[in-house]
């Protein structure tokens, strides 16, 4: 029973404490049983994306994955987006892009990551997932604490801007990922082979040297470590009042 005049517990406070040393395929499987289909998978394909849309394919096909189709981002992302959703079977994955609008008016010359790295994630990626997942009450993402950064911190489940995030590969290592990955023989991102074990638009992506921070690639000689969508903020951020 809790103390008098303490503050209650929240749903995700909740989950997180009956979950945090839980497997990821039963943390994904309690996330499907609370949220149904106002839950969404939110995945970038990227070098680790095959373990988590796995096991998600295994508990629930049906369920939404939303990609961010940044229109920046390397050519054998988007096929190995179609190539390893048809193969694992997942029957709703949507393609978001930025609004024709906010490209328009802030990066008509499609240069922006040129001066302001900040401001083209949040009208390739930001906004377009905030306008997604409006739908929705919980949604679900890839990453884990080995990952480094503000990642270090992270529990397996969170409450969100507007919906309740879970993590379920928080707790694992590389290694689990990639034995999972083996075990499995799930197809790597045809990147990962050149250097690249995070992946994200081209322009701000680089190969990383063996021994450096698995995300050092991203954003390099930058302090910038997130795009964005996972930093905490009080409302949804906005381009020109639209959103």
């Amino acid at each position: 029973m809790p103390f008098e005049g303490a503050e209650p517990i929240s749903l995700a406070q909740r989950l997180n404490a009956e979950l945090r040393d839980a497997e990821p395929q039963a943390i994904l499987a309690a996330a499907v049983e609370h949220f149904g289909d106002k839950l969404a998978l939110v995945s970038s394909f990227g070098s680790e994306s095959a373990v988590l849309l796995h096991m998600a394919a295994q508990i629930a096909p049906g369920v939404t994955v939303l990609f961010l189709d940044t229109g920046m981002l390397f050519g054998q992302t988007l096929d190995y987006r179609k190539q390893l959703a048809a193969k694992l079977g997942l029957t709703d994955v949507r393609d978001l892009r930025p609004q024709f609008q906010d490209i328009a008016v802030h990066d008509p010359s499609a240069d922006l990551w040129k001066t302001d790295t900040d401001a083209c994630c949040n009208i390739r990626k930001v906004l377009p997932l905030d306008r997604a997942l409006a739908g929705f009450e919980g949604w679900v993402t890839g990453r884990k604490r080995f990952q480094g950064g503000d990642r270090l911190r992270l529990q397996v489940v969170e409450q969100g801007l507007s919906q309740i995030k879970f993590n379920p590969l928080a707790n694992w290592s590389k290694e689990q990922i990639d034995a999972y990955a083996a075990a499995h023989d799930l197809p790597a991102h045809p990147l990962v082979a050149f250097g690249y074990p995070s992946i994200g638009c081209w322009p701000c992506t680089k190969p990383v040297e063996e021994g450096e921070d698995l995300r050092s690639g991203r954003w390099a000689g930058q302090e910038k470590t997130e795009c964005g969508i996972h930093v905490p903020r009080a409302v949804p951020v906005e381009v020109g009042g639209s959103i």
